[in-house]
């Protein structure tokens, strides 16, 4: 199943995990979208920056 990720909020004044992770699911902008095979590794990627982003399941 895949996820889309949406970044609604910025990075700015975050923590460095929490922009690593950012970066690592592919969002450098704000609005910017990627889509993810959803696997355990995504899902606990997601749920640390949970309140920076959007999900969409697909």
């Amino acid at each position: 199943m895949k996820v889309k990720v949406k970044q609604t909020r910025s990075a700015i004044n975050r923590d460095k995990s929490q922009k690593a992770t950012l970066v690592a699911l592919g969002l450098k902008k704000m609005n910017q979208v990627v889509e993810h095979e959803s696997t355990p590794q995504i899902e606990g990627m997601i749920r640390k920056i949970q309140h920076l982003v959007q999900v969409e399941r697909a």
